[in-house]
């Protein structure tokens, strides 16, 4: 949440991601030319090859950048009934000024979910997360549905509940999200 120029990183259930102050400074100064809006997305530590390292996040082995998915507001203009394709379109247009700052982009894959999934789950990644190209963010007052679709096979699967537990008394942990499979569902998206 970027408001009159100073970010806050705030969790799904409202909590601020105090830990992650730099990061939150880092957009800023990437950003001056946004004023205020809200931005959905994750933070993550990037490895060598560009994946996201869950344990690198959650111990600080590595920065963190925010990867920006959606946009829910802009320059006070309420995005949220706007569609997922207009969305994304106005946060690449916003953050094309401020590219080697410690925001990325998360660009889309229009019908080939089930081709992208089997890639995630090759390059070993936790998987993917499908959305409905015209859906707004909000439905009657609801998010609109997303589906998070998890590689069984994530190599990083290992210890992450008792990592996460752990943590979870100071801060909410970025990066974790408990979300249910739902392969079936990627060709929908």
């Amino acid at each position: 949440m970027i408001d009159r120029g100073r970010t806050k990183l705030i969790s799904r259930n409202g909590n601020e991601f105090a830990s992650f102050g730099d990061l939150a400074d880092s957009i800023a100064a990437s950003l001056p030319h946004i004023e205020d809006a809200v931005l959905d997305g994750e933070i993550v530590c990037l490895d060598g090859d560009g994946r996201p390292n869950f344990r690198d996040l959650l111990f600080r082995h590595a920065e963190p950048v925010f990867v920006a998915f959606d946009l829910l507001l802009a320059q006070q203009v309420d995005l949220r009934l706007s569609s997922l394709v207009e969305r994304k379109a106005e946060l690449r247009r916003i953050l094309e000024r401020g590219r080697s700052g410690p925001v990325l982009y998360a660009d889309h894959v229009e019908g080939a979910g089930t081709a992208l999934f089997e890639r995630a789950c090759e390059l070993d990644l936790e998987g993917i997360v499908a959305k409905r190209k015209f859906s707004p963010y909000l439905l009657e007052g609801i998010r609109s549905p997303w589906v998070k679709i998890r590689n069984p096979h994530y190599s990083q699967w290992a210890g992450r509940d008792d990592l996460f537990e752990r943590e979870r008394r100071s801060e909410p942990v970025a990066g974790w999200h408990a979300c249910e499979v739902a392969c079936g569902s990627v060709a929908n998206y």
